[in-house]
């Protein structure tokens, strides 16, 4: 079974544990310019699943373009569930792939007033 060549694990570290029901969208821009003034398409919508990942983003199939990707939480959701605000309504990464490799993994450590993301393996 193949994997989405963009995958993602989100971790609520003020309570220790995966960050379930956290919407997830990426988005795609030919160049960094394009991506700075919002020119930028939606390519795939999911939800972080019990263990924090959405595995299924993208169809393993799917070809990365060189481009800016941005992978957006939407942190306010996820903390409305759980009764809290969060100081930041969504949290954006984004990078820029300039050779396709085969998988790409975007780490986001959240609590309500931090996050921490890193390039994952």
């Amino acid at each position: 079974m193949g994997v989405s060549p963009i995958t993602s694990h989100v971790l609520d570290a003020a309570r220790g544990l995966p960050a379930r029901g956290v919407p997830i969208s990426i988005s795609y821009a030919p160049t960094s310019s394009a991506a700075f003034a919002g020119q930028s398409s939606v390519i795939a919508r999911g939800v972080t699943n019990d263990d924090g990942r959405c595995p299924s983003l993208l169809e393993p199939t799917y070809v990365l373009a060189p481009g800016v990707y941005t992978v957006r939480f939407d942190t306010k959701t996820y903390f409305a569930l759980h009764g809290e605000k969060s100081f930041y309504p969504f949290v954006d990464v984004s990078f820029e792939i300039d050779q396709a490799a085969p998988h790409y993994h975007i780490p986001l450590n959240l609590a309500p007033f931090s996050y921490t993301t890193y390039r994952g393996s």
